[in-house]
């Protein structure tokens, strides 16, 4: 038994509920100033105001020193196990070339795939071990992590390994996705219909295969890029319907770079999450308003291509439920930091506070399929909590470049 207490907390900002929040809910959280947090065994037994603070014995007491509170934040979009990195793809991005341009050269998600392949297990390993401990350092208490630069059975299989040994070594819980559907296979170049058949065929069933002989499956999720230059409507679905088939729960990327039709193919599929949406159109938002689907949005990946920024505000409005994500991956978004993407949303989407909060860690959740155990602050959730360097949401938000974390706790333990 490990009871703690964590006190002074000066304010403690926190959605509630264990369902996405939509239109006018998404910006409606609670606040309890000068507030108390008990937890036992990594889980939340009670929040205190006032004289309602308990006393009694604990086996460790936090001081939170009047700051803010929040919960852990839930990044629920990351392409974090890759070999090698494309610095040398800058130049040719300011000399104006495009990333479908690079992609069709033979550079993009295709340079990544070959470093991929060439990097063992341990070197995967230790070099994602790496980013994630300074991932945490941020205030991210759940991550999703994706394949996809593997591209053939044994390199995705090493991937989504790495990945599952990740899952054993880390108190952050990481939520593992299949994506195959990343790009065509340099072997299947020009074939991308016989590539779509042997990720059907071949791959899934060899990943379903592992997730029903191992007790920490390989995959949860199964991710398609629908996309010109990658994946067409008929490639996606098919490449969905194999997955739902063997246990996966569908995602999508939609609508990055065209509109091809990604976001009707992702709702039909009942996708938990449509991501990206930096092009989407109107009647995009409606498949999205009338299904279940969380659209998540990654700010951080419009900044750095200068590309055009989703219409979070108007999903909102039209009742979507808004996620926000890093999209850390080494083209095009080379950056893990949760909080940037918060400031963006802040200055470029235009969100409110209470929204951006809900964002990333609420909506977050659910876009993980998690929000029955983290994403709020709330009797019965685990205890993944962030002290902030700031006394309010304004402030959090309002400081930009500076890591505003100030101790993380993930199931009740610090973790920095």
């Amino acid at each position: 038994m490990s009871k703690k207490l964590i006190k002074n907390i000066g304010v403690l900002a926190t959605p509630t509920g264990s369902y996405a929040k939509s239109g006018k809910e998404q910006g409606e959280i609670t606040i309890y100033k000068d507030a108390a947090i008990v937890c036992e065994n990594g889980e939340i037994l009670g929040i205190y105001t006032g004289d309602t603070i308990p006393n009694g014995q604990f086996d460790e007491i936090i001081d939170a020193k009047g700051q803010l509170v929040t919960p852990g934040l839930v990044d629920s979009h990351t392409h974090l196990v890759f070999g090698g990195w494309r610095e040398h793809e800058v130049p040719l991005k300011l000399r104006g070339a495009s990333y479908l341009e690079i992609l069709e050269a033979g550079g993009g998600i295709i340079d990544t795939v070959r470093n991929t392949r060439k990097d063992s297990f341990k070197e995967l390993y230790d070099k994602s071990m790496g980013l994630l401990d300074d991932i945490k350092k941020l205030g991210i208490t759940t991550i999703e992590i994706k394949s996809g630069y593997g591209l053939d059975i044994e390199n995705e299989m090493k991937q989504l390994e790495v990945i599952r040994e990740m899952r054993k070594n880390t108190l952050v819980d990481i939520c593992p996705t299949f994506m195959g559907a990343h790009a065509v296979a340099p072997e299947f170049a020009g074939k991308p219909d016989e590539y779509v058949d042997y990720i059907v065929n071949e791959m899934i069933p060899e990943l379903e295969r592992r997730n029903h002989e191992e007790e920490i499956p390989l995959a949860v999720f199964c991710d398609v890029f629908c996309e010109n230059s990658a994946f067409n409507v008929e490639q996606s679905r098919k490449v969905l319907i194999a997955g739902k088939k063997a246990g996966l729960i569908p995602k999508i990327h939609a609508d990055e770079i065209n509109v091809i039709g990604a976001v009707p193919l992702g709702t039909e599929m009942n996708a938990i999450s449509a991501d990206h949406l930096i092009m989407i159109d109107n009647d995009g938002i409606n498949h999205l308003a009338d299904s279940a689907t969380i659209a998540t949005v990654l700010p951080s990946t419009s900044f750095y291509l200068g590309e055009h920024f989703a219409p979070a505000k108007e999903l909102i409005k039209r009742n979507v439920p808004v996620a926000i994500a890093s999209d850390f991956n080494p083209g095009s978004c080379p950056s893990y930091n949760l909080q940037l993407a918060m400031n963006l949303a802040y200055l470029k989407y235009r969100m409110t506070p209470a929204e951006i909060l809900t964002a990333v860690t609420l909506n977050a959740a659910c876009a993980v399929d998690m929000a029955d155990k983290v994403g709020t602050i709330e009797r019965g959730k685990q205890c993944d909590i962030v002290i902030w360097k700031a006394k309010n949401l304004e402030t959090l938000l309002y400081r930009f470049g500076d890591n505003m974390a100030e101790t993380v706790i993930k199931k009740g333990e610090v973790i920095c």
